[in-house]
């Protein structure tokens, strides 16, 4: 009897180092593992591929957002509708002219006909209490494009900081103007080349009602910026290594005409119909 006791302690104490070890070594490798950010491969129809890197420490529900709507196919076959030389360009809209939002069916979320509706997220950038991100607006650095509302009202701030959706746009040369007003949130690692070309293209008269960048004082930029040729992001592609980003903490998007109509009492819709 005593001897089956010492057989079963001498067992036990072999499982119980056996787990230590199992686990110390799980708790190791964690803590040692290289966690490689999520890269970005981005073809271009006729002009090449551009790979970018992701920062998710820095911004982490862009990063989320922006992965998603890729992984769900959202970017492939739209265009860079905005390119200003010197500046930037711009893409990521479904309707092809910037005035468009995704919704949440573009996430992969499992959402009714009714409940699908338009959405945008918080933006993490200084100026909307949102400290972490430090990444500058430099040349070959990815941000989010959003709305500027403040020319209707200027208490509108939280309605335009708050206003991205899925446009882009990358950044061609350096503009500090930029920094704690837009949430920059990766940075192209090759084909710099090919946003260069990019941002050659012949260009025309920009409609109105963009999602835009800053700059919004320039003439000439308003004037001449819609590609003449239309610039196609065939395909979209994002590299996670295993990480699961998950989805964005999403927004309602704001109702210009609702506002309009709350403000002035005026209904816009009434007049386009």
């Amino acid at each position: 009897m005593k001897k089956a006791l010492n057989i079963i302690t001498i067992i036990a104490l072999v499982i119980i180092i056996v787990l230590i070890g199992v686990l110390s070594f799980g708790y190791y490798k964690k803590a040692t593992m290289e966690v490689k950010n999520p890269i970005v491969t981005m073809e271009v129809e006729n002009f090449g591929t551009i790979k970018l890197e992701l920062y998710p420490e820095i911004a982490p529900e862009t990063v989320a957002n922006f992965i998603a709507l890729a992984q769900n196919g959202f970017y492939d076959g739209l265009k860079f509708h905005r390119v200003v030389e010197g500046f930037m360009i711009q893409g990521g809209d479904a309707n092809g002219d910037g005035t468009g939002s995704p919704k949440l069916s573009d996430l992969g979320i499992d959402v009714s006909e009714d409940e699908d509706r338009e959405y945008c997220i918080k933006g993490e950038f200084l100026v909307n209490s949102y400290d972490n991100n430090t990444l500058k607006h430099e040349e070959g650095v990815i941000s989010m494009a959003r709305g500027d509302y403040t020319s209707y009202s200027s208490s509108l701030t939280t309605e335009s900081y708050n206003s991205a959706g899925s446009q882009f746009f990358i950044m061609t040369a350096d503009n500090s103007s930029l920094n704690g007003f837009y949430a920059a949130f990766g940075k192209v690692i090759e084909g710099m080349d090919v946003v260069h070309a990019i941002e050659k293209v012949e260009v025309k008269a920009a409609d109105d009602g963009e999602e835009t960048t800053s700059e919004e004082n320039s003439t000439e930029e308003k004037e001449k910026s819609t590609p003449v040729n239309d610039v196609i992001i065939s395909k979209v592609t994002v590299e996670t290594y295993g990480v699961d980003y998950g989805k964005p903490e999403t927004l309602e998007t704001w109702d210009y005409y609702n506002w309009i109509y709350q403000t002035y009492g005026i209904d816009l819709k009434s007049y386009q119909q």
